[in-house]
């Protein structure tokens, strides 16, 4: 009992401490100053685009999300881009950096146990990127108010947190990948090149891959090519990611595989799926998403209990 009462305690601690150093670095003020003046930006081309349309469409919150103007990507294809790199640059020195500075004996000398000190950063991570992103949800529905006059629906905003939450983990995902580097490789600028070459890999390389791989099966079907292309493609957390957001922002979105004749009902009229129907469609997504958070973290967990650590 006196164990467990100590690892809470140490959980505490820890979490308040990363949480402030997150919140005061100058790491967090640059990365939070580019997410705004990217949201300001694809936000303000969104408004001008849609203001002809107000009272046409119902979903006018969500697509202050998803609409974008030339040259201005949509807001969620920045979140898309800019949340993997937020999520590497508060993970890629969080355990390496302590072995540096010769602090992480010290720490652990103390009544702070090893998975509370992983939990505490794992946790102050998140709610560092949680804070700011909230920010940046509150942003969006100051400014459809202010731009479209009108306040958002009771579904619409519970579309816009499902969204958020979805974001939230697929931040979390970049950062215990960042974090599992940082255990295993015991130099800050290797985990950051190995987290941001894996990054490149999955956003760039991987839809290529992917092609490559789909052509060497081409005696299967058209319907068996199409599924293994989709079922090679979410094997990417960009993918889960993209299609996730894209049923949320897009009510009228029904299906995410091959369409067949019974599920076109209700489509043609652009009827919008409810949004517990739309949560049923993107369930494996965040399924998955969350397996990959704690799968992931579980690997850097195990590693670092394992490693040697001298005073």
């Amino acid at each position: 009992m006196q164990r467990e009462g100590s690892a809470l305690t140490g959980l505490k601690v820890v979490f308040v401490k990363e949480l402030e150093d997150y919140t005061g670095s100058v790491r967090m003020l640059i990365l939070i100053a580019l997410i705004l003046l990217t949201a300001v930006a694809s936000l303000y081309g969104a408004a001008q685009t849609i203001r002809s349309v107000v009272g046409e469409d119902p979903f006018l919150l969500l697509s202050l999300f998803s609409i974008s103007k030339e040259p201005i990507p949509s807001f969620a294809s920045f979140l898309g881009f800019l949340v993997p790199l937020v999520g590497i640059a508060l993970g890629f020195d969080v355990v390496n950096a302590e072995f540096q500075k010769r602090t992480l004996g010290r720490i652990l000398s103390q009544p702070i146990y090893r998975d509370a000190l992983l939990f505490g950063k794992l946790l102050g991570a998140l709610a560092a990127l949680g804070i700011v992103l909230l920010a940046l949800w509150l942003l969006v529905i100051g400014s459809a108010m202010l731009f479209l006059g009108i306040p958002p629906s009771g579904e619409q905003v519970a579309r816009a947190i499902s969204f958020y939450l979805v974001t939230l983990f697929y931040g979390a995902i970049w950062f215990v990948l960042a974090m599992l580097f940082s255990v295993l490789f015991r130099q800050p600028a290797t985990s950051a090149l190995v987290s941001i070459s894996l990054w490149l890999l999955v956003t760039v390389f991987w839809p290529m891959i992917v092609g490559v791989l789909v052509r060497a099966f081409g005696g299967l079907s058209p319907l068996d090519l199409v599924r293994l292309q989709q079922g090679l493609a979410r094997l990417s957390p960009n993918t889960l990611f993209g299609e996730a957001a894209l049923v949320l922002l897009n009510p009228s979105t029904r299906n995410l595989g091959p369409v067949v004749f019974t599920q076109l009902e209700g489509a043609v009229m652009g009827a919008p799926l409810p949004f517990g129907q739309s949560l049923l469609l993107i369930w494996p997504h965040l399924t998955a998403l969350a397996a990959a958070v704690i799968l992931i973290f579980s690997l850097a967990y195990v590693r670092f209990q394992r490693q040697e650590i001298r005073a």
